[in-house]
């Protein structure tokens, strides 16, 4: 079903700058947001080889708080397929989420109510394929950091020692899972010291697809980068 690249990266640990938190009540959360796992599952899977569909979707309760806002509750099943590269199998997931809608607009919260509930069925279905889908943070017995960690490699090097590091083009072969979609929008990967960087014209409009590839911003270097460690775990 799945190529042996794949397999490889579903088992990494998740990169703690992904992981978000909230509290309910007196407890803290962590989750993953929904953009988020759109953007793993087209970098993992492939544009155009998974979908989902939404099997139900039905209000559970109305009603309003002390604040006379309205409070509607949503329950939503989602079907997940995820295709082979080649489209010739598929597996499917199927999961239940819920969804809270709190607004002074019957309409807006009846819009919220929905949204949340889809969103949460689909990550539900999502987490069964495991860590990079949020699977280890319904693990209470793990510790799980929100924050993302500093880059030693470049925050530690002076400028003059980055510059004159060697950079050496990555073949589009070897990184064509990881970097596809960078190639297609005209963007080289260079190796550089212990880092990969992205080069190319109008980086600035194509950040959105390089950050997706878990590339970040150095400031003081005027680069994006990716540690080579970063992106072999």
């Amino acid at each position: 079903m799945f190529i042996d690249k794949q397999l490889q990266v579903l088992k990494y640990e998740i990169e703690p700058s992904r992981i978000k938190s909230r509290s309910k009540g007196n407890i803290n959360l962590s989750y993953l947001e929904g953009f988020d796992l759109i953007e793993t599952a087209n970098k993992i899977f492939g544009h155009g080889n998974w979908s989902y569909n939404i099997t139900s979707l039905d209000q559970v309760s109305q009603e309003n708080n002390s604040n006379q806002n309205v409070v509607i509750c949503y329950k939503a099943v989602v079907k997940l397929t995820v295709y082979s590269l080649d489209h010739s199998k598929y597996i499917t997931k199927e999961d239940v989420g819920f969804g809270t809608g709190i607004a002074k607009m019957l309409a807006d919260a009846h819009e919220g109510g929905a949204k949340e509930a889809v969103t949460d069925s689909l990550k539900r279905s999502m987490r069964s394929f495991g860590n990079q889908f949020g699977n280890s943070l319904y693990d209470k017995s793990r510790s799980h950091q929100a924050q993302a960690t500093p880059n030693p490699q470049i925050a530690n090097q002076p400028n003059t020692q980055v510059q004159q590091q060697t950079q050496r083009q990555v073949p589009q072969a070897q990184a064509s899972y990881e970097f596809t979609s960078l190639y297609n929008l005209g963007l080289q990967v260079l190796e550089q010291g212990n880092n990969f960087v992205v080069v190319g014209e109008d980086i600035f409009n194509k950040k959105d697809s390089i950050k997706a590839c878990g590339f970040r911003w150095d400031a003081s270097q005027k680069l994006w980068y990716l540690p080579k460690e970063q992106q072999a775990a």
